[in-house]
């Protein structure tokens, strides 16, 4: 581990000896990164929306806002050929098979809910059902060619995702007391909208604010169309079982998700803003300062509060203008989950008209048993690391709380 952060220290401090000498080798720029993808992949059919403004929104924001050290920039780059050779694979599969696009996704369940309210638990909890399909984490990094259930374990692919969250958690070691993750473990919905180049997860792992303050304004539905597309594809093989997906940010567009998925079922996940903005303030410096060295605490405490307060206005919203159904919806209070988690999810199903089944309820124990809180050490963070004022935030949040009567928790100030 200190060998890893040692390597990157000295490659960083390398990278800004030679920016100071004008030589920046580690390319950002929009047409090599695609042809990159397309030579690594022999094709060059990125699918019906175009790719170019949102990936050059991005581009622009990572060079001159994001201060990206050279282990960031590599990352970045790295991350974002990925990104196009998958989305290039795809589209090719699912043209030289049909029957991908004939796949039906029928009633799945989103969890949406501010960052840090339970919803990975959740997710986690309801993925052992043997009923339920998650997108794992291997599947999210290399969607393509469409897995198989005889090689649900074998797939070499598993092992190329373990040494990629391997190579993570030796240069954000801290990440893990904060977030599960695993080569066979639910990954959010991020993952999967990040292959539209429209999707919040950049905003996360780097500082973006004209990238944020763009992505914000864009219609969603294209966005999630590919998202659709993805889940059809890893669903090819596999028969009956219901998705169960998740993402925080589909609280910013549950109209686009509807509109795409009009018989889905979302479960909001809610909890003390208070506690919730300092966690997910943490999961943020944590990840930008994979890739950067200019992390700013009391920003990104800002950064949070308006993102977040914007997307609950948006979701009470949706909810409140009655943009679908109210049945359409579930809300779970976090302590709720926290104190009878198989309660919580038997009101889920009892929704959904389903039933917990007795091999689902044997294996979700054995996953809390197996995963207890603090599995990793304890998540420590407090509010005046980031800037945050219990009263303002209890203040701005009041028409959120009293809606859906989130009751208050007490945190370090």
């Amino acid at each position: 581990m200190r060998l890893a952060l040692a390597a990157v220290h000295a490659v960083n401090v390398l990278g800004r000896t030679l920016d100071r000498l004008g030589v920046r080798p580690v390319s950002l720029d929009e047409r090599a990164l695609v042809d990159a993808a397309t030579r690594q992949t022999g094709l060059d059919d990125f699918g019906p929306h175009d790719i170019q403004p949102p990936l050059r929104r991005l581009l622009w924001s990572l060079e001159h806002e994001a201060q990206l050290t050279w282990v960031g920039r590599l990352i970045a780059r790295r991350d974002i050929c990925i990104l196009l050779a998958n989305r290039l694979r795809l589209v090719r599969d699912r043209a030289r098979c049909p029957e991908i696009a004939k796949s039906r996704i029928t009633s799945p369940i989103f969890i949406a809910g501010l960052p840090r309210s339970g919803s990975t638990l959740l997710h986690h909890l309801l993925a052992q059902d043997p009923d339920s399909r998650v997108v794992r984490a291997w599947e999210a990094l290399a969607p393509s060619p469409p897995p198989a259930p005889e090689t649900d374990t074998t797939d070499p692919r598993i092992e190329i995702a373990r040494r990629q969250l391997r190579a993570f958690d030796r240069i954000a070691p801290e990440f893990k007391a904060i977030h599960p993750l695993g080569a066979e473990l639910p990954l959010e919905c991020l993952a999967v909208l990040a292959h539209s180049f429209v999707s919040f997860r950049f905003s996360t792992m780097y500082r973006v604010p004209s990238y944020q303050e763009w992505l914000a304004q864009q219609n969603q539905r294209p966005a999630y169309e590919l998202h659709r597309a993805v889940l059809q594809h890893l669903q090819l093989r596999y028969v009956g079982a219901r998705w169960v997906l998740k993402a925080p940010t589909h609280l910013w567009s549950l109209d686009a998700l509807f509109a795409t998925y009009p018989d889905a079922i979302v479960v909001q996940t809610h909890r003390d803003p208070s506690t919730a903005l300092a966690s997910v303030a943490s999961l943020t410096a944590v990840l930008r300062g994979v890739a950067s060295q200019a992390v700013n605490p009391l920003a990104i405490g800002h950064e949070v509060t308006h993102l977040w307060s914007d997307a609950l206005e948006r979701a009470l919203q949706f909810r409140r203008t009655g943009g679908v159904a109210a049945e359409r919806f579930v809300d779970v209070q976090y302590g709720d989950l926290l104190r009878d988690p198989l309660g919580v999810i038997r009101g889920i199903y009892a929704r959904v008209g389903s039933t917990l089944s007795d091999a689902a309820e044997r294996r979700m124990r054995a996953h809390i048993t197996r995963h207890p809180k603090d599995l990793h050490g304890p998540h420590r963070f407090s509010m005046a690391t980031f800037g945050l004022e219990a009263d303002a935030i209890t203040h701005r949040f009041k028409g959120y709380r009293e809606y859906f009567n989130v009751p208050e928790e007490h945190i370090p100030r």
